[in-house]
């Protein structure tokens, strides 16, 4: 199962304000947050500087946090991310009911949307499940974990 940490970068950028006194230069903070797959603070941190855009200028990073995500559901169109928090219903042993709180990921473009590709991608389960929210998150962009070899690695035979 992935480990998702949440990434915030802060940087400056240069703004143009037109006043009494004429046009001026003003700095502006921008954030930006982004979730990465990573099996550690510091390899998500590593992923960050290596995965935050080339257009961006000189960054730093703000804050990584872990983030309970269960499952992603991704598709083509639609660029706002929305945390659903959904319940899965079960019994125990004993006959009793017991609930599986799950934090789920979908992309589209408003609630609607995400609260219909949310029901399709849990169409297969079986399982009886209630959606208690659908929230909007800043998350800009995902990144998942790859299989490409470490550049840091060396190699005793080489």
């Amino acid at each position: 199962m992935p480990l998702w940490f949440q990434g915030t970068i802060k940087y400056q950028k240069e703004e143009i304000v037109t006043d009494r006194q004429g046009d001026q230069v003003r700095l502006k903070t921008i954030k930006q947050t982004y979730l990465y797959d990573a099996v550690s603070y510091t390899d998500a941190e590593a992923r960050i500087y290596k995965c935050v855009p080339d257009n961006t200028p000189d960054f730093q990073v703000d804050s990584i946090s872990k983030q309970p995500i269960s499952d992603i559901f991704s598709h083509d169109l639609g660029g706002i991310w929305f945390k659903c928090k959904v319940v899965f219903l079960t019994e125990d042993d004993k006959g009793r009911e017991k609930k599986i709180k799950n934090t789920m990921l979908v992309n589209a473009d408003n609630v609607k949307e995400a609260f219909e590709r949310l029901e399709e991608s849990l169409r297969p389960i079986l399982m009886p499940y209630e959606v208690h929210a659908i929230d909007r998150t800043p998350i800009l962009e995902i990144f998942p974990f790859d299989d490409e070899p470490n550049e840091y690695a060396t190699s005793e035979n080489a």
